[in-house]
């Protein structure tokens, strides 16, 4: 990738888009923000990079198909990380994940055959997977969704279905069959089909990048659809113990944003090398495993705030270990 790089970035006044943006400044990459800055997500309406020479930011939904036209011409690559996220808060958010994650993606898509903009990086996510990966004593097993009387009563580990026994988890790799197992997950398996038809269809090539659990400057802050690192900071600096639900067992890969917003380089750097209609899937992850309840402890400890809580609470949609298998990334992103 050169320095005379054209990068849009879709989303890029939020949390992750804001990095992506300031890494590929310093590269020396022209970028274009496409960004809504809708109040529920970005508060007083600002961007969080400042104004520059190589930056120009375009205030409009992905909705506005003339906007986005325009937003396309001279452009070289789309980081597409515009997206509604988080669990959610119930079915009632149904509507607008699908209209902000699916058909915003479709729109974004058909203006980029349009304008013959071939290459994208879509910031994809763990939650297609449902559950990690497991294997009992007789080898790898897929689990189904936990019970919600089980959850009731405290038993949080799935367990198997061939044996009963609780199984054991293992890092997931970008081959495993998709799960989604709430509105969330379910839209954002729905963006990869989307950009995977495009490649296939039009000789473009998309980078699906499966994002874990990133944390970092900027992280959304009093909103329920903010991760959860987020939400035990912000219970922590109100002088509150992190409530942490389950038994704070919950295995998780948690990677810091920076490292999100150079796999997003990288993974644009792979498009323009590979095979026309490629769509290939990447973990982003630290390959670190952390549990819930040691990410509520060490910001805890960092705050020298009360220590985490365990409330046995639970939300039923919510999967209880995935961690991911960062290999292919490092083999072919680097």
């Amino acid at each position: 990738m050169t320095r005379g790089t054209t990068l849009l970035v879709t989303g890029g006044a939020g949390f992750i888009g804001s990095h992506v943006v300031e890494a590929a400044l310093a590269r020396g990459w022209r970028v274009r923000v496409v960004d809504s800055l809708r109040a529920d997500v970005h508060g007083d309406g600002t961007m969080r990079v400042p104004a520059q020479e190589g930056l120009e930011l375009v205030v409009a939904d992905l909705a506005d198909e003339a906007a986005v036209a325009g937003a396309l011409e001279g452009v070289d690559v789309v980081a597409h990380l515009a997206a509604k996220v988080g669990l959610g808060v119930d079915f009632a958010d149904a509507a607008d994940y699908v209209t902000s994650n699916v058909t915003a993606t479709a729109t974004l898509l058909q203006a980029m055959r349009v304008a013959r903009v071939r290459r994208l990086v879509l910031a994809s996510s763990m939650v297609v997977y449902g559950e990690g990966a497991y294997r009992d004593a007789q080898g790898p097993i897929a689990v189904p969704p936990r019970l919600p009387a089980d959850l009731e009563a405290g038993r949080f580990e799935p367990v198997s279905p061939r044996t009963g026994e609780p199984v054991e988890p293992l890092l997931v790799e970008e081959s495993a069959p998709s799960d989604p197992r709430n509105v969330y997950a379910a839209s954002k398996l729905a963006q990869e089909h989307l950009a995977a038809a495009w490649a296939r269809g039009g000789d473009g090539t998309a980078a699906l990048l499966r994002f874990h659990n990133v944390y970092g400057p900027h992280m959304p802050m009093g909103t329920p659809y903010a991760g959860v690192a987020s939400i035990f900071r912000s219970s922590l600096e109100r002088g509150e113990a992190p409530r942490v639900f389950e038994d704070g067992g919950q295995r998780r890969d948690f990677v810091h944003v920076r490292d999100v917003a150079d796999a997003n380089l990288a993974a644009a750097a792979w498009t323009a090398e590979a095979d026309a209609g490629a769509a290939r899937a990447f973990n982003v992850g630290s390959g670190t495993v952390h549990t819930i309840g040691e990410m509520a402890t060490a910001l805890a400890d960092a705050f020298g705030g009360p220590p985490p809580v365990v409330t046995g609470d639970y939300r039923l949609g919510d999967v209880r270990h995935v961690t991911a298998s960062s290999q292919r990334a490092a083999d072919e992103l680097g």
